[in-house]
Protein backbone atom coordinates (compact mmCIF):
# COMPACT_ATOMS: atom_id res chain seq x y z
CA UNK A 1 0.00 0.00 0.00
CA UNK A 2 0.92 3.63 -0.27
CA UNK A 3 -1.25 6.40 1.14
CA UNK A 4 -0.38 10.00 1.90
CA UNK A 5 -3.78 11.63 1.50
CA UNK A 6 -4.19 12.74 5.14
CA UNK A 7 -2.14 15.03 7.36
CA UNK A 8 -1.13 12.24 9.74
CA UNK A 9 0.61 10.05 7.14
CA UNK A 10 3.43 7.97 8.62
CA UNK A 11 6.90 9.52 8.91
CA UNK A 12 5.60 12.65 7.21
CA UNK A 13 5.78 10.96 3.80
CA UNK A 14 3.18 8.19 3.58
CA UNK A 15 1.79 4.98 5.07
CA UNK A 16 3.22 1.84 3.47
CA UNK A 17 2.29 -1.05 5.78
CA UNK A 18 -0.74 0.11 7.74
CA UNK A 19 -2.46 3.47 7.84
CA UNK A 20 -2.12 5.74 10.83
CA UNK A 21 -5.92 5.87 10.56
CA UNK A 22 -6.10 2.09 11.05
CA UNK A 23 -6.56 1.22 7.37
CA UNK A 24 -4.91 -2.10 6.52
CA UNK A 25 -3.27 -3.04 3.25
CA UNK A 26 -6.29 -4.91 1.90
CA UNK A 27 -8.57 -1.93 2.51
CA UNK A 28 -6.04 0.47 0.98
CA UNK A 29 -5.54 -1.42 -2.27
CA UNK A 30 -9.28 -2.04 -2.65
CA UNK A 31 -9.86 1.69 -2.28
CA UNK A 32 -7.29 2.29 -5.02
CA UNK A 33 -9.14 -0.27 -7.13
CA UNK A 34 -12.47 1.48 -6.51
CA UNK A 35 -10.99 4.79 -7.66
CA UNK A 36 -9.61 3.03 -10.76
CA UNK A 37 -13.11 1.72 -11.42
CA UNK A 38 -14.61 5.21 -10.97
CA UNK A 39 -12.15 6.63 -13.49
CA UNK A 40 -13.16 3.98 -16.02
CA UNK A 41 -16.84 4.75 -15.56
CA UNK A 42 -16.20 8.47 -15.93
CA UNK A 43 -14.26 7.94 -19.15
CA UNK A 44 -17.40 6.52 -20.74
CA UNK A 45 -19.78 8.90 -18.96
CA UNK A 46 -17.82 11.94 -20.17
CA UNK A 47 -17.99 10.80 -23.78
CA UNK A 48 -21.70 9.96 -23.47
CA UNK A 49 -22.51 13.36 -21.98
CA UNK A 50 -20.81 15.11 -24.87
CA UNK A 51 -23.41 13.40 -27.04
CA UNK A 52 -26.28 14.37 -24.76
CA UNK A 53 -26.64 11.08 -22.86
CA UNK A 54 -26.48 10.69 -19.08
CA UNK A 55 -27.47 8.17 -16.43
CA UNK A 56 -28.41 9.20 -12.90
CA UNK A 57 -27.32 5.94 -11.29
CA UNK A 58 -23.90 6.17 -12.92
CA UNK A 59 -23.48 9.76 -11.73
CA UNK A 60 -24.40 8.94 -8.14
CA UNK A 61 -22.16 5.87 -8.02
CA UNK A 62 -19.04 7.81 -9.00
CA UNK A 63 -19.69 10.31 -6.21
CA UNK A 64 -20.26 7.46 -3.76
CA UNK A 65 -17.05 5.72 -4.86
CA UNK A 66 -14.98 8.85 -4.32
CA UNK A 67 -16.50 9.60 -0.90
CA UNK A 68 -16.03 6.00 0.24
CA UNK A 69 -12.24 6.42 -0.04
CA UNK A 70 -12.03 9.60 2.06
CA UNK A 71 -9.98 9.10 5.23
CA UNK A 72 -11.84 7.42 8.10
CA UNK A 73 -14.90 6.33 6.10
CA UNK A 74 -14.81 2.69 5.03
CA UNK A 75 -12.42 0.17 6.59
CA UNK A 76 -14.32 -2.97 5.53
CA UNK A 77 -12.77 -4.93 2.60
CA UNK A 78 -15.96 -6.89 1.97
CA UNK A 79 -18.09 -3.80 1.59
CA UNK A 80 -15.46 -2.27 -0.71
CA UNK A 81 -15.51 -5.43 -2.83
CA UNK A 82 -19.30 -5.13 -3.12
CA UNK A 83 -18.92 -1.56 -4.38
CA UNK A 84 -16.30 -2.63 -6.93
CA UNK A 85 -18.65 -5.32 -8.27
CA UNK A 86 -21.50 -2.79 -8.40
CA UNK A 87 -19.17 -0.48 -10.31
CA UNK A 88 -18.33 -3.25 -12.77
CA UNK A 89 -21.97 -3.49 -13.82
CA UNK A 90 -22.27 0.28 -14.05
CA UNK A 91 -19.13 0.60 -16.15
CA UNK A 92 -20.64 -1.81 -18.65
CA UNK A 93 -23.84 0.24 -18.54
CA UNK A 94 -21.82 3.42 -19.13
CA UNK A 95 -20.10 1.79 -22.10
CA UNK A 96 -23.48 0.88 -23.64
CA UNK A 97 -24.78 4.38 -22.92
CA UNK A 98 -21.85 5.84 -24.85
CA UNK A 99 -22.11 3.40 -27.74
CA UNK A 100 -25.87 3.95 -28.07
CA UNK A 101 -25.31 7.71 -28.06
CA UNK A 102 -22.72 7.28 -30.81
CA UNK A 103 -25.13 5.21 -32.87
CA UNK A 104 -27.82 7.88 -32.56
CA UNK A 105 -25.32 10.57 -33.56
CA UNK A 106 -23.95 8.51 -36.49
CA UNK A 107 -20.46 8.40 -34.95
CA UNK A 108 -18.03 5.58 -34.37
CA UNK A 109 -17.26 5.09 -30.66
CA UNK A 110 -13.72 5.58 -29.47
CA UNK A 111 -11.84 2.57 -28.16
CA UNK A 112 -11.21 3.67 -24.58
CA UNK A 113 -8.28 2.07 -22.76
CA UNK A 114 -6.79 2.02 -19.26
CA UNK A 115 -9.38 2.16 -16.47
CA UNK A 116 -12.19 1.94 -19.04
CA UNK A 117 -11.17 -1.57 -20.12
CA UNK A 118 -10.26 -2.95 -16.67
CA UNK A 119 -12.42 -5.82 -15.37
CA UNK A 120 -12.37 -7.51 -11.95
CA UNK A 121 -11.53 -11.18 -11.54
CA UNK A 122 -12.66 -13.72 -8.99
CA UNK A 123 -13.27 -13.48 -5.29
CA UNK A 124 -12.15 -11.02 -2.61
CA UNK A 125 -8.61 -12.44 -2.50
CA UNK A 126 -8.21 -11.99 -6.27
CA UNK A 127 -9.61 -8.46 -6.10
CA UNK A 128 -7.01 -7.63 -3.47
CA UNK A 129 -4.26 -8.93 -5.76
CA UNK A 130 -5.62 -6.81 -8.60
CA UNK A 131 -5.70 -3.85 -6.25
CA UNK A 132 -2.04 -4.36 -5.39
CA UNK A 133 -1.22 -4.32 -9.11
CA UNK A 134 -3.19 -1.08 -9.61
CA UNK A 135 -1.43 0.52 -6.64
CA UNK A 136 1.95 -0.51 -8.05
CA UNK A 137 1.04 0.84 -11.49
CA UNK A 138 -0.02 4.16 -9.97
CA UNK A 139 3.27 4.45 -8.08
CA UNK A 140 5.20 3.65 -11.28
CA UNK A 141 3.28 6.34 -13.14
CA UNK A 142 4.04 8.75 -10.30
CA UNK A 143 7.74 8.05 -10.67
CA UNK A 144 7.48 8.66 -14.42
CA UNK A 145 5.63 11.93 -13.91
CA UNK A 146 8.04 13.06 -11.23
CA UNK A 147 7.30 14.38 -7.75
CA UNK A 148 5.89 17.71 -8.90
CA UNK A 149 3.37 16.53 -11.46
CA UNK A 150 2.42 13.42 -9.49
CA UNK A 151 1.78 15.54 -6.42
CA UNK A 152 -0.54 17.95 -8.24
CA UNK A 153 -2.34 15.01 -9.84
CA UNK A 154 -2.99 13.61 -6.37
CA UNK A 155 -3.98 17.07 -5.12
CA UNK A 156 -6.72 17.05 -7.77
CA UNK A 157 -7.90 13.54 -6.86
CA UNK A 158 -8.00 14.33 -3.15
CA UNK A 159 -9.92 17.53 -3.87
CA UNK A 160 -12.45 15.55 -5.89
CA UNK A 161 -12.88 13.14 -2.99
CA UNK A 162 -13.61 16.01 -0.62
CA UNK A 163 -16.07 17.67 -2.98
CA UNK A 164 -17.81 14.31 -3.52
CA UNK A 165 -18.66 14.18 0.19
CA UNK A 166 -20.65 17.41 -0.12
CA UNK A 167 -22.39 16.31 -3.32
CA UNK A 168 -23.34 13.01 -1.65
CA UNK A 169 -24.94 14.77 1.34
CA UNK A 170 -26.84 17.14 -0.97
CA UNK A 171 -28.04 14.31 -3.22
CA UNK A 172 -29.39 12.43 -0.20
CA UNK A 173 -31.59 15.48 0.49
CA UNK A 174 -32.74 15.61 -3.15
CA UNK A 175 -30.61 18.53 -4.36
CA UNK A 176 -28.47 17.89 -7.44
CA UNK A 177 -26.86 19.65 -10.38
CA UNK A 178 -26.26 17.60 -13.50
CA UNK A 179 -23.41 19.88 -14.55
CA UNK A 180 -21.65 19.11 -11.26
CA UNK A 181 -21.80 15.41 -12.09
CA UNK A 182 -20.54 16.17 -15.61
CA UNK A 183 -17.54 18.05 -14.26
CA UNK A 184 -16.62 15.21 -11.92
CA UNK A 185 -16.54 12.92 -14.94
CA UNK A 186 -14.43 15.40 -16.90
CA UNK A 187 -11.81 15.78 -14.21
CA UNK A 188 -11.65 12.04 -13.46
CA UNK A 189 -11.22 11.43 -17.18
CA UNK A 190 -8.39 14.01 -17.21
CA UNK A 191 -6.68 12.08 -14.40
CA UNK A 192 -6.33 9.06 -16.71
CA UNK A 193 -3.88 10.95 -18.95
CA UNK A 194 -0.41 9.44 -18.82
CA UNK A 195 1.60 12.60 -19.52
CA UNK A 196 -0.25 15.80 -18.52
CA UNK A 197 1.73 19.03 -18.40
CA UNK A 198 2.17 21.00 -15.19
CA UNK A 199 0.09 23.84 -16.61
CA UNK A 200 -2.72 21.41 -17.43
CA UNK A 201 -2.54 19.94 -13.94
CA UNK A 202 -2.59 23.31 -12.19
CA UNK A 203 -5.54 24.36 -14.33
CA UNK A 204 -7.42 21.20 -13.40
CA UNK A 205 -6.63 21.80 -9.71
CA UNK A 206 -8.25 25.23 -9.84
CA UNK A 207 -11.23 23.80 -11.76
CA UNK A 208 -11.58 21.29 -8.94
CA UNK A 209 -11.69 24.20 -6.50
CA UNK A 210 -14.42 25.86 -8.55
CA UNK A 211 -16.32 22.57 -8.69
CA UNK A 212 -16.12 22.31 -4.90
CA UNK A 213 -17.63 25.77 -4.50
CA UNK A 214 -20.64 24.62 -6.49
CA UNK A 215 -20.71 21.41 -4.46
CA UNK A 216 -20.75 23.34 -1.17
CA UNK A 217 -23.46 25.62 -2.56
CA UNK A 218 -25.56 22.54 -3.37
CA UNK A 219 -25.23 21.27 0.17
CA UNK A 220 -25.99 24.70 1.63
CA UNK A 221 -29.18 24.76 -0.44
CA UNK A 222 -30.05 21.19 0.54
CA UNK A 223 -29.57 21.72 4.27
CA UNK A 224 -31.33 25.07 4.48
CA UNK A 225 -34.22 23.97 2.23
CA UNK A 226 -34.83 20.93 4.42
CA UNK A 227 -34.12 22.36 7.87
CA UNK A 228 -34.23 26.17 7.58
CA UNK A 229 -31.45 28.70 7.91
CA UNK A 230 -29.33 28.10 11.03
CA UNK A 231 -29.80 30.60 13.82
CA UNK A 232 -27.46 31.36 16.75
CA UNK A 233 -28.24 28.75 19.37
CA UNK A 234 -26.76 27.93 22.79
CA UNK A 235 -26.02 24.20 22.97
CA UNK A 236 -25.76 22.31 26.22
CA UNK A 237 -22.42 20.49 26.59
CA UNK A 238 -23.16 18.73 29.87
CA UNK A 239 -25.40 15.64 30.00
CA UNK A 240 -28.78 15.20 31.63
CA UNK A 241 -30.16 12.06 33.21
CA UNK A 242 -31.75 9.44 30.98
CA UNK A 243 -31.15 6.93 28.21
CA UNK A 244 -28.92 8.28 25.45
CA UNK A 245 -27.79 7.99 21.83
CA UNK A 246 -24.72 9.79 20.51
CA UNK A 247 -24.68 10.62 16.78
CA UNK A 248 -21.45 11.62 15.03
CA UNK A 249 -20.56 12.61 11.49
CA UNK A 250 -22.06 15.11 9.07
CA UNK A 251 -25.30 13.73 7.58
CA UNK A 252 -28.28 15.77 8.81
CA UNK A 253 -30.77 13.39 7.17
CA UNK A 254 -29.53 10.58 9.42
CA UNK A 255 -29.98 12.82 12.46
CA UNK A 256 -33.50 13.78 11.39
CA UNK A 257 -34.54 10.16 10.93
CA UNK A 258 -33.01 9.19 14.27
CA UNK A 259 -34.90 12.00 15.98
CA UNK A 260 -38.17 10.89 14.39
CA UNK A 261 -37.67 7.26 15.35
CA UNK A 262 -36.74 8.04 18.97
CA UNK A 263 -39.46 10.61 19.63
CA UNK A 264 -41.49 9.64 22.68
CA UNK A 265 -39.23 6.74 23.62
CA UNK A 266 -37.49 8.45 26.54
CA UNK A 267 -34.12 8.60 24.79
CA UNK A 268 -32.03 11.79 24.68
CA UNK A 269 -30.02 12.48 21.54
CA UNK A 270 -26.55 14.05 21.75
CA UNK A 271 -24.42 15.23 18.85
CA UNK A 272 -20.69 14.62 18.59
CA UNK A 273 -17.96 16.16 16.45
CA UNK A 274 -19.12 17.73 13.19
CA UNK A 275 -22.78 17.10 14.05
CA UNK A 276 -22.68 19.96 16.59
CA UNK A 277 -23.91 22.64 14.09
CA UNK A 278 -27.15 20.67 13.62
CA UNK A 279 -28.47 22.37 16.76
CA UNK A 280 -28.76 25.65 14.84
CA UNK A 281 -31.28 24.37 12.24
CA UNK A 282 -34.90 25.26 13.17
CA UNK A 283 -36.41 22.02 11.85
CA UNK A 284 -34.01 19.96 13.96
CA UNK A 285 -34.15 22.23 17.02
CA UNK A 286 -37.87 21.51 17.37
CA UNK A 287 -37.14 17.99 18.64
CA UNK A 288 -36.99 18.46 22.41
CA UNK A 289 -35.01 15.27 22.94
CA UNK A 290 -32.09 16.71 20.93
CA UNK A 291 -30.59 17.82 24.21
CA UNK A 292 -26.97 18.74 23.62
CA UNK A 293 -23.47 17.99 22.41
CA UNK A 294 -21.20 15.43 24.04
CA UNK A 295 -17.44 15.25 23.68
CA UNK A 296 -15.25 16.98 21.15
CA UNK A 297 -13.51 16.19 17.86
CA UNK A 298 -13.21 12.84 16.11
CA UNK A 299 -9.70 11.95 17.31
CA UNK A 300 -10.89 11.79 20.92
CA UNK A 301 -13.73 9.38 20.25
CA UNK A 302 -12.16 6.22 21.68
CA UNK A 303 -11.95 7.77 25.14
CA UNK A 304 -15.23 9.69 24.85
CA UNK A 305 -17.26 6.81 23.42
CA UNK A 306 -15.89 4.50 26.10
CA UNK A 307 -17.42 6.77 28.76
CA UNK A 308 -20.73 7.40 26.96
CA UNK A 309 -23.44 5.28 28.65
CA UNK A 310 -25.58 4.67 25.57
CA UNK A 311 -25.60 3.73 21.88
CA UNK A 312 -23.43 5.45 19.26
CA UNK A 313 -24.22 6.04 15.58
CA UNK A 314 -21.55 6.97 13.01
CA UNK A 315 -23.06 8.58 9.91
CA UNK A 316 -20.05 9.57 7.79
CA UNK A 317 -16.29 9.73 8.02
CA UNK A 318 -14.32 10.06 11.27
CA UNK A 319 -14.70 6.54 12.68
CA UNK A 320 -11.71 5.07 14.51
CA UNK A 321 -11.10 1.46 15.50
CA UNK A 322 -13.68 0.87 18.25
CA UNK A 323 -12.64 -0.36 21.65
CA UNK A 324 -14.07 -3.70 22.70
CA UNK A 325 -15.76 -1.91 25.60
CA UNK A 326 -18.25 -0.23 23.23
CA UNK A 327 -18.02 -2.27 20.02
CA UNK A 328 -21.39 -3.92 20.73
CA UNK A 329 -23.15 -0.54 21.03
CA UNK A 330 -21.63 1.39 18.13
CA UNK A 331 -23.33 1.31 14.71
CA UNK A 332 -22.50 2.60 11.23
CA UNK A 333 -24.78 3.76 8.44
CA UNK A 334 -24.42 5.11 4.90
CA UNK A 335 -20.94 4.71 3.44
CA UNK A 336 -19.08 4.44 6.75
CA UNK A 337 -18.09 0.91 7.82
CA UNK A 338 -15.77 -0.99 10.14
CA UNK A 339 -15.36 -4.79 10.14
CA UNK A 340 -17.40 -6.37 12.92
CA UNK A 341 -19.47 -3.24 13.59
CA UNK A 342 -23.20 -3.56 12.91
CA UNK A 343 -24.26 -1.59 9.82
CA UNK A 344 -27.69 0.03 9.53
CA UNK A 345 -29.39 -0.09 6.13
CA UNK A 346 -32.18 2.20 4.93
CA UNK A 347 -32.05 4.32 8.11
CA UNK A 348 -33.91 1.71 10.17
CA UNK A 349 -32.40 2.64 13.52
CA UNK A 350 -34.33 0.10 15.59
CA UNK A 351 -31.10 -1.76 16.60
CA UNK A 352 -29.57 1.53 17.79
CA UNK A 353 -32.67 2.33 19.84
CA UNK A 354 -32.71 -1.17 21.32
CA UNK A 355 -29.04 -0.84 22.34
CA UNK A 356 -29.69 2.55 23.93
CA UNK A 357 -32.59 1.22 25.98
CA UNK A 358 -30.40 -1.67 27.18
CA UNK A 359 -27.74 0.70 28.54
CA UNK A 360 -27.96 2.57 31.83
CA UNK A 361 -27.80 6.06 30.38
CA UNK A 362 -26.75 9.09 32.42
CA UNK A 363 -27.83 8.73 36.04
CA UNK A 364 -27.99 12.44 36.93
CA UNK A 365 -27.98 15.93 35.50
CA UNK A 366 -24.65 17.72 35.42
CA UNK A 367 -24.41 21.47 35.99
CA UNK A 368 -25.52 23.17 32.78
CA UNK A 369 -22.86 24.66 30.49
CA UNK A 370 -23.44 25.85 26.94
CA UNK A 371 -21.59 26.94 23.83
CA UNK A 372 -22.93 28.95 20.89
CA UNK A 373 -23.36 27.64 17.36
CA UNK A 374 -25.58 28.41 14.36
CA UNK A 375 -23.93 31.41 12.66
CA UNK A 376 -24.82 30.16 9.19
CA UNK A 377 -24.91 32.12 5.97
CA UNK A 378 -28.18 33.95 6.66
CA UNK A 379 -27.07 35.00 10.14
CA UNK A 380 -23.67 36.13 8.90
CA UNK A 381 -25.09 38.08 5.98
CA UNK A 382 -27.70 39.61 8.28
CA UNK A 383 -24.93 40.82 10.58
CA UNK A 384 -22.72 42.09 7.74
CA UNK A 385 -23.81 45.74 8.00
CA UNK A 386 -23.22 45.85 11.75
CA UNK A 387 -19.83 44.18 11.38
CA UNK A 388 -18.99 46.68 8.65
CA UNK A 389 -19.98 49.60 10.88
CA UNK A 390 -17.85 48.25 13.72
CA UNK A 391 -14.91 47.88 11.33
CA UNK A 392 -15.34 51.46 10.13
CA UNK A 393 -15.59 52.70 13.74
CA UNK A 394 -12.39 50.85 14.61
CA UNK A 395 -14.15 48.63 17.14
CA UNK A 396 -13.37 45.53 15.09
CA UNK A 397 -9.76 45.70 13.99
CA UNK A 398 -9.49 42.33 12.25
CA UNK A 399 -11.39 39.14 11.50
CA UNK A 400 -9.65 35.77 11.80
CA UNK A 401 -10.98 32.58 10.24
CA UNK A 402 -9.42 29.88 12.43
CA UNK A 403 -10.77 26.44 11.66
CA UNK A 404 -10.67 23.32 9.57
CA UNK A 405 -10.05 19.66 10.34
CA UNK A 406 -8.75 18.66 13.74
CA UNK A 407 -6.38 15.76 14.35
CA UNK A 408 -4.16 14.06 16.88
CA UNK A 409 -0.73 15.10 15.63
CA UNK A 410 1.28 17.30 17.96
CA UNK A 411 1.37 20.96 16.97
CA UNK A 412 -2.38 21.48 16.85
CA UNK A 413 -2.27 23.30 20.18
CA UNK A 414 -1.09 26.18 17.97
CA UNK A 415 -4.74 26.87 17.08
CA UNK A 416 -5.79 27.04 20.71
CA UNK A 417 -2.95 29.39 21.58
CA UNK A 418 -3.59 31.55 18.52
CA UNK A 419 -7.29 31.94 19.34
CA UNK A 420 -6.45 32.83 22.94
CA UNK A 421 -3.92 35.41 21.79
CA UNK A 422 -6.21 37.16 19.28
CA UNK A 423 -6.72 40.70 20.66
CA UNK A 424 -10.04 41.67 22.21
CA UNK A 425 -10.85 44.03 19.32
CA UNK A 426 -10.82 41.15 16.80
CA UNK A 427 -13.46 38.59 15.81
CA UNK A 428 -12.87 34.87 15.19
CA UNK A 429 -14.88 32.90 12.64
CA UNK A 430 -14.56 29.14 13.02
CA UNK A 431 -15.88 26.03 11.34
CA UNK A 432 -15.40 22.26 11.14
CA UNK A 433 -14.06 20.14 14.00
CA UNK A 434 -11.01 22.39 14.37
CA UNK A 435 -13.31 24.60 16.46
CA UNK A 436 -13.07 22.14 19.34
CA UNK A 437 -9.58 23.41 20.03
CA UNK A 438 -11.11 26.57 21.53
CA UNK A 439 -14.90 26.68 21.22
CA UNK A 440 -15.50 26.12 24.94
CA UNK A 441 -13.54 29.25 25.87
CA UNK A 442 -15.32 32.52 26.64
CA UNK A 443 -14.29 35.20 24.13
CA UNK A 444 -16.93 37.77 25.02
CA UNK A 445 -18.57 40.26 22.62
CA UNK A 446 -17.97 43.46 20.69
CA UNK A 447 -21.10 45.66 20.82
CA UNK A 448 -23.37 42.61 20.79
CA UNK A 449 -21.39 40.66 18.19
CA UNK A 450 -19.90 37.49 19.74
CA UNK A 451 -16.15 37.44 19.25
CA UNK A 452 -16.35 33.72 18.39
CA UNK A 453 -18.75 32.88 15.56
CA UNK A 454 -19.24 29.17 14.87
CA UNK A 455 -20.14 29.05 11.17
CA UNK A 456 -20.80 25.29 11.13
CA UNK A 457 -19.42 22.19 9.43
CA UNK A 458 -16.48 22.15 7.02
CA UNK A 459 -18.80 22.62 4.03
CA UNK A 460 -20.01 25.85 5.64
CA UNK A 461 -16.78 27.45 4.44
CA UNK A 462 -19.20 28.47 1.69
CA UNK A 463 -20.99 30.71 4.20
CA UNK A 464 -17.74 32.32 5.36
CA UNK A 465 -16.73 33.01 1.78
CA UNK A 466 -20.13 34.56 1.05
CA UNK A 467 -19.69 36.90 4.02
CA UNK A 468 -16.21 37.91 2.86
CA UNK A 469 -17.44 38.59 -0.67
CA UNK A 470 -20.35 40.69 0.64
CA UNK A 471 -18.10 42.75 2.93
CA UNK A 472 -15.69 43.35 0.05
CA UNK A 473 -18.52 44.50 -2.22
CA UNK A 474 -19.87 46.87 0.42
CA UNK A 475 -16.40 48.35 0.89
CA UNK A 476 -15.82 48.58 -2.85
CA UNK A 477 -12.68 46.44 -2.65
CA UNK A 478 -11.61 42.82 -3.09
CA UNK A 479 -11.48 40.04 -0.51
CA UNK A 480 -7.69 40.23 -0.23
CA UNK A 481 -7.93 43.86 0.90
CA UNK A 482 -10.26 43.08 3.81
CA UNK A 483 -9.01 43.01 7.41
CA UNK A 484 -9.39 39.24 7.18
CA UNK A 485 -6.86 36.44 7.68
CA UNK A 486 -7.35 32.73 7.13
CA UNK A 487 -5.46 30.34 9.40
CA UNK A 488 -6.50 26.82 8.47
CA UNK A 489 -5.88 23.37 9.88
CA UNK A 490 -6.16 20.42 7.54
CA UNK A 491 -6.47 16.70 8.03
CA UNK A 492 -8.30 15.02 5.16
CA UNK A 493 -9.61 15.51 1.66
CA UNK A 494 -12.48 17.89 2.35
CA UNK A 495 -9.94 20.37 3.67
CA UNK A 496 -7.98 19.90 0.43
CA UNK A 497 -11.12 20.67 -1.59
CA UNK A 498 -11.77 23.84 0.43
CA UNK A 499 -8.17 24.98 -0.01
CA UNK A 500 -8.49 24.54 -3.78
CA UNK A 501 -11.73 26.55 -3.68
CA UNK A 502 -9.99 29.42 -1.90
CA UNK A 503 -7.17 29.33 -4.45
CA UNK A 504 -9.72 29.36 -7.28
CA UNK A 505 -11.19 32.51 -5.72
CA UNK A 506 -7.66 33.97 -5.72
CA UNK A 507 -7.70 34.40 -1.95
CA UNK A 508 -4.13 35.02 -0.88
CA UNK A 509 -1.88 34.70 2.17
CA UNK A 510 -3.58 31.66 3.67
CA UNK A 511 -1.71 30.11 6.58
CA UNK A 512 -1.89 26.31 6.62
CA UNK A 513 -0.90 23.73 9.21
CA UNK A 514 0.01 21.98 11.34
CA UNK A 515 2.16 20.55 8.53
CA UNK A 516 2.03 21.01 4.78
CA UNK A 517 0.67 18.17 2.59
CA UNK A 518 3.24 15.52 1.67
CA UNK A 519 1.96 15.53 -1.93
CA UNK A 520 2.95 19.19 -2.37
CA UNK A 521 6.58 19.15 -3.53
CA UNK A 522 8.95 22.04 -2.75
CA UNK A 523 8.73 23.23 -6.35
CA UNK A 524 4.92 23.24 -6.37
CA UNK A 525 4.95 24.98 -2.99
CA UNK A 526 7.12 27.70 -4.53
CA UNK A 527 4.46 28.20 -7.20
CA UNK A 528 1.71 28.41 -4.58
CA UNK A 529 3.76 30.82 -2.49
CA UNK A 530 4.55 33.02 -5.48
CA UNK A 531 1.03 33.08 -6.91
CA UNK A 532 -1.15 32.82 -3.78
CA UNK A 533 1.07 33.59 -0.80
CA UNK A 534 0.37 30.19 0.80
CA UNK A 535 2.51 29.81 3.91
CA UNK A 536 2.95 27.32 6.74
CA UNK A 537 1.99 28.37 10.24
CA UNK A 538 4.91 29.31 12.50
CA UNK A 539 4.13 30.32 16.09
CA UNK A 540 1.02 32.15 17.33
CA UNK A 541 3.16 35.13 18.38
CA UNK A 542 5.00 35.42 15.08
CA UNK A 543 1.90 34.92 12.95
CA UNK A 544 -0.15 37.46 14.91
CA UNK A 545 2.67 39.99 14.61
CA UNK A 546 2.87 39.42 10.85
CA UNK A 547 -0.91 39.70 10.42
CA UNK A 548 -1.57 42.69 12.66
CA UNK A 549 1.75 44.42 12.21
CA UNK A 550 2.26 44.83 15.92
Amino acid sequence: MFCYQCEQRAKGSGCTSIGVCGKDQDTSVLQDLLIHMAKGISMYAKQARELGARDQEIDVFVIKALFTTVTNVNFDPRRLAELIREGTDLKERARRLYEDACAKAGKSPLSLKGPAEWVPKGDLAMLIEQGKAITDNERSLAETLGQDRAGVRDLILFGLKGAAAYVDHAQILGVEDHQVYADFHKILDFLTLSDPSMDELLGAALRTGELNIRSMALLDKANTSAYGDPIPTPVRITPISGKAILISGHDLKDLEELLKQTEGKGINIYTHGEMLPAHGYPELKKYKHLVGNYGSAWQNQREEFDKFPGAILMTTNCIQKPKESYKDRIFTTGLVAWPGVRHIEDRDFAPVIEAALAEGGFTEDQSEKTILTGFGRASLVGAADKVLDLVKEGKIRHVFLIGGCDGARSGRSYYTELAKAVPDDCVILTLACGKYRFNKLDFGEIDGIPRLLDVGQCNDAFSAVQLAVMLAEKLGTDVNSLPLSLVLSWYEQKAVAILLSLLHLDIKNIRLGPTLPAFISPQVLEVLVEKFGIMPITTPEEDLKAILGA
